[in-house]
């Protein structure tokens, strides 16, 4: 960052991975990251406001390059969502995904920001020392969108089985009904809610990361002189090339499990 002296590797990495933080209270469970809420709200507003924006324009006519991109992406959407879902997908499930997809594509897409550049611009035009633009590096972030999912299937389970039979499969599957095996099934299936969420947000955010620090690495070799610069650089470019696909698949990849886990919560295990 320009006008910041760093000592070691370690206090460059340090200083751009620090989040901005505010607290509410002495424990560590009362802080906000404050850059990580406002980037992830600001992007969704922006990918959904954009969605509406093209949808309200639409016509039946020859379509515009924008139109005929977002009726693509509803269509590849749906199409994910059918070989998963056997219901009514577009009650819910299918609009669900395309909100998953679209927003967890942008907040990844921070990741393609020059981290320098952008850390200067927060710096003299907001005069915050510290802003991460990549939400999902931060598993508070992951974390809370896979809740939410988790919450979702939950609520979807009791909806279509009755608060009854979600107890039922609880206590009763897989290994039978029987009283006795009663507490076998109910800690089976608590391993297989608490790793629904535990699983679902720590890949997105392992990726992203570990992308993020890659880039940290990468942008070091510019303060080793001219070759230094000239190799970052170079391999800045590759790394970014071969980031797209990481970005856009991780995205994908949340969504094909949020459209999964709705799915059992329709269908049954």
């Amino acid at each position: 960052m320009a006008g910041s002296t760093y000592n070691t590797p370690s206090d460059y990495i340090g200083h751009h991975l620090a989040f901005n933080e505010v607290s509410f209270g002495d424990h560590p469970f009362w802080t906000m990251h404050v850059d990580s809420v406002v980037m992830a709200i600001f992007l969704g507003l922006v990918s959904m406001g954009l969605i509406w924006l093209v949808a309200r324009k639409a016509t039946a006519g020859v379509p515009t390059k924008t139109q005929a991109f977002i009726e693509l992406l509803f269509g590849f959407i749906d199409d994910q969502v059918k070989t998963s879902f056997h219901g009514d997908r577009h009650a819910f499930v299918a609009p669900a995904a395309l909100t998953v997809f679209v927003w967890v594509l942008m907040m990844n897409a921070m990741d393609f920001l020059p981290i320098d550049i952008m850390a200067t611009i927060s710096n003299q035009l907001f005069h915050v020392e510290h802003w991460r633009n990549v939400p999902t590096s931060d598993i508070n972030t992951t974390f809370a969108l896979a809740l939410g999912i988790w919450f979702l299937m939950i609520f979807f389970t009791i909806k279509v089985r009755g608060f009854s039979g979600w107890m039922h499969e609880l206590f009763c599957s897989p290994f039978g009904t029987s009283v006795w095996v009663w507490p076998a099934n109910f800690m089976f299936n608590l391993i297989e809610y608490v790793s629904k969420p535990l699983s679902h947000s720590l890949r997105l955010f392992g990726n992203m990361y570990a992308g993020e620090v890659i880039f940290l690495l990468l942008g070091m070799w510019a303060a080793t002189g001219v070759a230094g610069t000239i190799f970052g650089a170079i391999l800045g470019v590759g790394w970014s090339i071969f980031h797209i696909l990481i970005v856009v698949l991780q995205a994908f990849i949340f969504m094909m499990l949020t459209v999964v886990y709705l799915s059992m919560a329709h269908e049954g295990h």
